[in-house]
């Protein structure tokens, strides 16, 4: 007699969703039964982001249908979804590091006895789900900001765990723990699992599925390409499924020369938490690719380059002279420049001109006395700029918040070039633009390489990764994998940065 399956916590049918023009789920079919770890995976831009959203009620679906535990829910309302039992916990932990642990799993809902808070419930309640969380009790009266990640982590957890939660959604919770970490998150889960909680794990880290998951549903173009047991796909199989098999996109650049002399060369860079023994050079006319999933180190490689958060040990050469970068303005003496990964924290000044933005990269070449600054030069630069790389802007005196996202993108490009550097770091350089504004940047950065500029791409996305880079650096556990070619498949690169132990096989350069 066939064994009964588990009761179905959560159902998700027919789900429909586009923002504009662009469809990004389509028609998803996903469930969750009581006490399984259903996986969802997906490269950047699959639709998990999207489709965990309208499950917990903070994005309305553009079509089909939420059932939790056989009840139709409303969509568009968290406060329905959390009331229906399913909670969710984000890769940052979402808590206040001022407060205590009691005080962040019940704000905003704590217990209260004749109208004052019950401090003495509160801390009962926290120090039984510290328990079952594998913590220990005495925590719940320590500051937040006090705690390793890992058991903010687990805190974040506690406090998704407060309301009747029956299905917990984890995104990305692996991401910035170590591994040692991670197993500690682990046995959470399976104890929250033994309990018949029904768990959402979202996780680039491919290879932890095997520990953790009981099923596995991988998303490709906002479309269900697989629903299966974990047992039944290996790391390998799962890339593929996830990129579709498919080799390098066709119409790929051609390659920079990429013979030049060495422009950038670091040696045994490390930052402690973050990466260790980093290695690599990067030629003049070269374009190279520093390619992680999320938690991979690599931002954090390119944020010491230029600076940001300076390396503890190693050492950084730009074109053979030893450099060193502890801030941004020793980047720019040294000749590093750098287009940050979000322009509208680190990149432009939306209230600020076209103008202001580009020539910003390089007051000291434009000021005529002290700090008064050449109009008329700034002007002209920022006008050679916008014809450069084709910066659609009415003008120079043009607010860059009128700018679409790709133009503003460009913006930044061009002020990092207007301090003329000879290694120029991108991060993420074509994140949220259109794709037409994405082959123009495209073309600018192979055009930098052809001037002889190295250039250094840190990226997350696979695809623009085999477009425009001579060699892909493979970052995983902050340490600096296989190396490949432009010609490698996706699947081969996708595989040795989730942690296949084969890493990129034959398709290695």
């Amino acid at each position: 007699m066939a064994t009964a399956l588990p009761r179905e916590l959560l159902r998700l049918r027919g789900i429909r969703k586009r923002y504009g023009g662009v469809t990004v789920l389509r028609d998803v079919d996903f469930e969750v039964r009581a006490g399984e770890v259903h996986a969802l995976v997906g490269e950047n831009g699959a639709g998990k982001s999207t489709l965990i959203k309208i499950a917990s009620g903070a994005e309305p679906a553009g079509g089909g249908t939420i059932t939790v535990g056989g009840r139709r829910l409303a969509g568009g309302s968290t406060t329905a979804a959390l009331d229906a039992g399913i909670a969710t916990v984000y890769q940052e932990p979402q808590l206040f590091g001022e407060l205590t642990v009691a005080e962040n799993v019940f704000i905003g809902r704590e217990l209260r006895r004749r109208g004052l808070v019950d401090r003495a419930a509160q801390r009962a309640r926290v120090a039984e789900l510290l328990a079952r969380l594998g913590l220990d009790p005495a925590i719940a009266e320590v500051r937040v900001a006090d705690l390793p990640v890992a058991e903010q982590q687990l805190v974040s957890i506690a406090k998704a765990l407060t309301g009747p939660a029956r299905v917990l959604i984890l995104d990305e919770p692996s991401a910035i723990l170590t591994d040692r970490e991670i197993e500690r998150l682990f046995a959470a889960i399976r104890t929250l699992r033994a309990d018949g909680v029904g768990i959402v794990y979202i996780s680039h880290r491919l290879d932890e599925l095997a520990v953790i998951a009981d099923r596995i549903t991988v998303l490709r173009d906002g479309a269900v390409v697989a629903t299966k047991p974990v047992r039944e796909l290996c790391v390998r199989s799962i890339a593929e499924l996830m990129v579709g098999g498919s080799l390098a996109e066709p119409g790929a650049s051609a390659a920079t020369s990429g013979d030049g002399p060495v422009l950038l060369a670091v040696a045994g860079l490390g930052r402690t938490r973050a990466f260790a023994e980093v290695s690599f050079q990067v030629r003049a006319g070269e374009i190279v690719a520093l390619y992680g999933l999320v938690g991979s180190g690599a931002e954090h490689i390119a944020g010491a380059l230029y600076g940001i958060s300076p390396a503890d040990t190693g050492s950084i050469a730009v074109g053979g002279e030893p450099v060193r970068v502890h801030s941004p303005k020793d980047a720019a003496r040294a000749g590093i420049g750098m287009v940050p990964a979000d322009r509208k924290v680190a990149g432009v000044f939306a209230g600020k001109s076209v103008g202001f933005n580009i020539s910003v990269g390089d007051l000291p070449a434009l000021s005529r006395v002290a700090a008064w600054v050449d109009r008329t030069r700034e002007r002209e630069v920022a006008a050679g700029f916008i014809r450069r790389i084709a910066i659609k802007a009415p003008g120079v005196a043009s607010l860059v918040s009128t700018l679409s996202g790709g133009n503003q993108q460009k913006v930044v490009l061009a002020r990092s070039l207007a301090g003329r550097p000879r290694v120029l770091l991108l991060a993420e350089p074509t994140q949220g633009v259109d794709v037409g504004a994405k082959e123009e940047i495209h073309r600018v950065v192979r055009g930098l390489a052809e001037d002889g500029s190295a250039i250094l791409v840190v990226s997350s996305d696979l695809r623009e990764v085999l477009r425009l880079a001579d060699r892909v650096l493979v970052v995983r556990g902050g340490r600096i994998g296989p190396e490949f070619g432009r010609s490698a498949a996706q699947a081969d690169i996708l595989a040795a940065a989730a942690g296949d132990p084969v890493g990129g096989g034959g398709a290695r350069s």
